[in-house]
């Protein structure tokens, strides 16, 4: 297909999308968007499908930014303790004073409060500095899910 791209942003969109309506909509047959998402699997594009929650929903949810400093060699060990967070939205290493910074997201403040306190005492875990989300000015990643 000439445009992986196009496919991609059509799936960011809905990827509960028919591979008709795809077809369609770039000009291709369905042969084609069908063999290109299973090339697009295979190579590791397409790691999965997912959902599109109501923006109402994700309006109710609360965030926040939690910038962790980990002790010396442990940032590995605390890394694979926090994937397994479901809270986690986002985990990177950043530079500066602090090694990791996490987006985190529940439902209410008690339950992100509790979320950011496990966080703090994670073995390796030496300090953290959380900033609640206030509003959303413009999250681009949202627009596609």
């Amino acid at each position: 297909m000439k445009n992986d791209q196009q496919l991609l942003k059509l799936l960011r969109e809905n990827s509960r999308r028919s591979v008709s309506d795809m077809a369609a909509q770039l000009g291709v047959s369905r042969a084609t968007v069908q063999q290109t998402m299973e090339r697009l699997e295979r190579k590791g594009v397409i790691q999965s499908y997912t959902i599109k929650l109501n923006p109402n929903f994700e309006r109710q949810q609360v965030s926040a930014y939690v910038m962790i400093s980990v002790v010396g060699s442990k940032t590995t060990d605390v890394v694979r303790q926090l994937q397994k967070y479901t809270q986690l939205d986002m985990l990177s290493t950043i530079s500066g004073q602090y090694d990791l910074i996490a987006k985190v997201t529940e439902e209410n403040t008690e339950a992100l409060d509790r979320a950011i306190d496990n966080i703090a005492t994670l073995d390796g875990v030496e300090k953290t500095r959380s900033h609640i989300v206030l509003s959303r000015k413009l999250d681009r990643e949202c627009e596609y899910w």
